[in-house]
């Protein structure tokens, strides 16, 4: 990422900033008081995972400035923006930047860092694990240990590694252990290689990972992930990317002679099929807590299926200064108590160990 870019990236994030932190519109509802807020897309940089990524040239990431994390400086952003508990996940590149018994380590390294976390502070973290994707037995084994001995809250995955989708017919098996243990995945973007983009002077976080966000969520449409593993229960990042505002579109593919393109083996759904699979993900509100994006979500899908997200420490120059209502926007759309079950009620029912914890 050059300079110039960072510098527009970082004005895009200025600008987002002054729209968060200001006062919500006349008219809009309150939202509740107190710390009550589940966080399901929060960030971690464990010591030795941060000093892995800067030693392999990772000094940004989605064009972002790769940033610094602890225990205390997430605590201290919890209280101030009245968040009771968040679960932590690494963002990209997870660790499939590195390969074989690095990867496995490193993953190990992380999970177990996070259980850590949630033994000396219960209520305040719980944790999704990270595998050493794309090596799929590997990830199978880590998955176990994570849930079985770790006791993880759920599992994060990217939408691609080395530039296959999820819904490719190589993580089947991952996708069958998953569907066994009913497990919550999270999935976040993944960066597209400089090459295989067009070069703008924009960081990817801007669009290009809620782009890939779609593009993984389709693929999982398109070669019937959703419908085998029915088990699985999938959060999409920034309120599923594009995806709710393509879901007709997705759908009428199967309808049209393209459809007949549709992967082989797998079912050719029709628009209304595609339409009810959409409903069955989980979108999150990082940086999407707006009445366009949740109105939107909400033409998609119930309200029962949107949870509350901050993407921090990635979004901390939206959360610099200041306290007190972190997604404003949602006011714009739900009341106080639409917005207590989408900020903490929703997230509770899918994570039991964290519920425990915090009742």
């Amino acid at each position: 990422m050059s300079r110039r870019s960072l510098l527009i990236g970082a004005g895009a994030v200025a600008a987002g900033a002054a729209v968060a932190t200001s006062a919500a519109p006349a008219g809009a509802a309150p939202a509740p008081s107190g710390r009550y807020r589940i966080d399901l897309h929060a960030h971690f940089l464990p010591p030795e995972y941060r000093a892995a990524l800067l030693e392999h040239g990772h000094f940004t990431i989605g064009g972002y400035p790769t940033p610094q994390w602890s225990p205390e400086s997430a605590i201290d952003f919890m209280d101030r923006w009245g968040i009771q508990s968040q679960a932590l996940s690494v963002s990209d590149p997870g660790v499939s930047f590195l390969h074989g018994k690095d990867a496995r380590d490193l993953a190990r390294y992380c999970n177990t860092y996070a259980a850590r976390l949630f033994r000396t502070h219960r209520t305040r973290f719980g944790a999704f694990a990270v595998l050493p994707m794309p090596d799929v037995a590997a990830s199978i084994a880590e998955l176990e240990y994570a849930l079985d001995t770790l006791h993880l809250d759920g599992v994060v995955l990217l939408s691609a590694y080395d530039g296959v989708y999820l819904g490719d017919p190589r993580f089947e098996p991952l996708m069958a252990a998953l569907n066994r243990r009913k497990a919550f995945v999270f999935v976040h973007p993944a960066a597209i290689p400089d090459n295989a983009k067009p070069s703008l002077p924009l960081p990817d976080f801007l669009e290009e990972f809620t782009f890939d966000t779609t593009r993984a969520a389709t693929l999982m449409l398109a070669g019937g992930t959703l419908r085998r593993y029915p088990g699985i229960r999938f959060q999409l990042s920034h309120a599923g990317g594009t995806l709710p505002f393509l879901s007709w579109r997705i759908g009428v593919l199967a309808e049209t002679p393209v459809g007949n393109h549709w992967p082989a083996g797998a079912p050719r759904p029709s628009a209304l099929d595609v339409q009810q699979l959409i409903r069955t993900f989980y979108f999150d509100t990082a940086l999407s807590a707006s009445a366009a994006a949740m109105r939107s979500v909400l033409a998609v899908a119930p309200r029962s299926h949107i949870v509350f997200g901050s993407d921090w420490p990635f979004s901390q120059t939206v959360f610099l200064e200041g306290d007190g209502d972190p997604a404003r926007g949602l006011s714009d759309v739900f009341n106080a108590s639409q917005r207590y079950e989408i900020e903490r009620i929703n997230a509770l029912q899918h994570l039991p160990r964290l519920r425990a914890a915090v009742s």
